[in-house]
């Protein structure tokens, strides 16, 4: 009993149906602060992984960062909010140019990538959020340092909020990003008035730079380390994902407005990304930045405190955790979108993620797994964060190169290539120094992969037709004409006459037949990865007896049931092969063909299982080849 409430309860969250959820939009500027939460909230930890990472060639690697953003980044997103204005993002631009098989495993292997992405700015967002709280000198004493223990605790909340029900709101994204956004202005003003009063630290800054060697030296050694601070360059893939949100006249309108929101926010981000390096390369010392140091993970944070005093610093700390907290709602939000776009349009999701409660619960468990495999460390969770982003980037370049190429646009082609051997290089360097992102995503894509084909396997006795359109008025005519036991129903390999008149005899000799014979000929499609798929339907009389001929199937013996269902036959003929079953099993999964007469009869049986009814089943009849 308990057990079945729990059921119930699961099955009563909010469904996730992005296909059909009708979006109210707002100004660009609006929407801004929603893909801010997201791109903005990186202030709270990125100076500080930068700290760590270069040291004092920290402004230099920022520095190459913004080079690559708005150079390379930019103009590549701008190319795919012109070609995926639904806001689908890279992924779907890959799996149109990629169809078939090969296009779905891409998809695949890119949603793995996607899961690292969010997941990761879910528990590093907890994470640096519980890393704020703990250092805030008022909060310390009451939370020590029991980091792992307040980043579940935030975990938890923000599953029992998705499991209540979470809308993003533009509203609330802009009371969290804009203030925040303001106090880091505030913070950044005050430290550069700090180096202006003592100019011996930028003297102090500029010798240790200068260890690293000459000019040359130092841009070659900046351009090393700058793959290990790609982080920065999250936010993009977003900023396209809320494509729908944004007002315009028409599509072009929409287009032309995202690209402002995505050219502002990168500029923005810029800005802010180059004095923060600055000021924290001049203004921290080495000792509190490093791993555990009171700066780590909180650069700016530790500035607030130090130049504007506990009050401010916990005005400070507070707003960051709330926009590092809102990030990880909108990463959750993204993922319970995402999820749903892809898995069941291709057959491979169980039926529990059409509801938001069990695949909430699901993404916590793996958030805390994550979490305890870190340890709640935010420098440690940076690198499969920056290898999440980095081939979401890489596949979003490569989408854009193989589009223009294809529209005869090779000039700007093999610019995406250039951007994208850019990202290739980030990438690699990025996986070789920290192996961790590459392996959490290699676990969520293996995962997909189970689940998908388990899912595939176990869903492949649906009906699978999305819907029915008639090659023309004459056959639907017909076709309402033989509805509710007028006929009976032979599918046939041959469509000729010759075979037909051969069939025919054959029934008509060893069965007793009432009523006309309508011959069905299914036509499969090339491409049958799709899980379902519209047919065509053309309907004749010849003579006494009719034939269908259908078009556009994905799978034989699904759209052979699904026809009779809507044609309510006396009886259906179908053919037994006796061949190998496991070869046509798999004939069956992968190319819709297989063991047709016995494959018919099962999936009417679990049809008609799901669906009881008064009214008279027809009469299967299996004959032999």
């Amino acid at each position: 009993m308990l057990a079945q409430g729990f059921r119930d309860w699961l099955a009563a969250g909010q469904p996730l149906d992005s296909d059909h959820h009708a979006h109210q939009t707002h100004p660009w500027h609006k929407v801004l602060w929603l893909t801010g939460v997201d791109y903005f909230s990186t202030l709270g930890y990125q100076p500080g992984i930068a700290l760590l990472a270069a040291g004092a060639l920290s402004p230099i690697a920022t520095a190459i960062l913004v080079l690559v953003t708005l150079c390379c980044a930019l103009p590549i997103y701008s190319q795919v909010a012109e070609r995926s204005y639904a806001g689908q993002g890279s992924i779907a631009m890959l799996e149109n140019l990629l169809s078939g098989w090969w296009g779905k495993f891409l998809v695949l292997v890119l949603l793995g990538f996607a899961a690292t992405d969010f997941v990761i700015t879910i528990t590093l967002s907890a994470a640096d959020a519980a890393q704020h709280a703990a250092e805030n000198p008022l909060l310390h004493p009451l939370l020590g340092e029991h980091r792992m223990a307040i980043t579940l605790f935030l975990l938890m909340c923000l599953t029992l909020v998705f499991l209540k029900g979470f809308k993003e709101a533009i509203g609330l994204a802009s009371l969290v990003a804009v203030p925040y956004i303001f106090l880091n202005i505030f913070v950044l003003g005050r430290a550069c008035y700090e180096i202006s009063l003592h100019p011996e630290l930028i003297t102090k800054w500029k010798e240790l730079l200068y260890i690293s060697g000459g000019p040359r030296d130092i841009v070659l050694a900046a351009v090393l380390i700058f793959p290990r601070l790609a982080l920065g360059l999250s936010g993009f893939e977003t900023g396209v994902s809320v494509m729908p949100l944004v007002t315009g006249e028409g599509v072009k309108g929409r287009i032309a407005n995202t690209k402002k929101l995505l050219a502002a926010a990168a500029i923005l981000m810029s800005v802010l990304l180059v004095i923060s390096s600055f000021t924290t390369a001049i203004l921290i010392p080495a000792a509190a930045y490093k791993e555990g140091g009171p700066a780590s993970g909180r650069a700016i944070a530790y500035m607030a405190h130090k130049y504007l005093g506990t009050g401010f610093g916990t005005v400070y700390d507070a707003s960051t955790i709330l926009i590092l907290w809102f990030a990880g709602a909108s990463a959750m939000a993204g993922l319970l979108n995402i999820i749903p776009r892809y898995l069941p349009r291709f057959g491979m999701a169980p039926a529990w993620v059409a509801n938001s409660r069990p695949l909430v619960l699901l993404l916590f468990a793996v958030s805390v797994i994550v979490t305890l495999i870190f340890k709640a460390n935010v420098e440690a969770q940076g690198g499969a964060y920056a290898t999440g982003v980095l081939v979401l980037m890489l596949s979003a370049a490569v989408a854009a190169a193989l589009s223009l190429w294809k529209e005869r646009q090779e000039t700007y082609s093999i610019f995406c290539w250039i951007v994208s051997i850019i990202f290739l290089y980030t990438l690699v360097d990025n996986v070789k120094e920290r192996p961790d992102g590459l392996i959490i995503g290699s676990i969520f894509i293996l995962f997909i992969f189970s689940t998908s084909a388990i899912s595939r396997y176990n869903r492949a006795t649906e009906l699978r037709v999305s819907s029915i359109h008639f090659l023309n008025e004459e056959s639907e005519t017909i076709w309402k004409e033989i509805q509710n036991k007028k006929i009976n129903l032979v599918p046939i390999r041959n469509s000729d006459v010759a075979g037909r008149a051969i069939k025919e005899k054959e029934i008509r000799q060893f069965y007793t037949v009432a009523g006309p014979i309508a011959f069905l000929n299914v036509n499969l499609l090339d491409n049958r990865s799709e899980f379902s798929a519209p047919l065509q339907i053309d309907v004749m009389r010849e003579g006494l007896n009719y034939r269908v001929n259908v078009t556009g199937a994905i799978a034989i013996a699904n759209t052979i049931a699904y026809l009779s269902e809507l044609l309510d036959p006396i009886s259906i003929f179908v053919t037994l092969t006796r061949r190998n079953l496991m070869h046509q099993s798999l004939k069956y999964i992968t190319f819709g063909e297989g063991e047709t007469g016995l494959l018919v009869y099962s999936i009417l049986l679990k049809y008609w299982e799901a669906t009881p009814e008064d009214d008279v089943r027809p009469l299967i009849f299996i004959m032999s080849e």
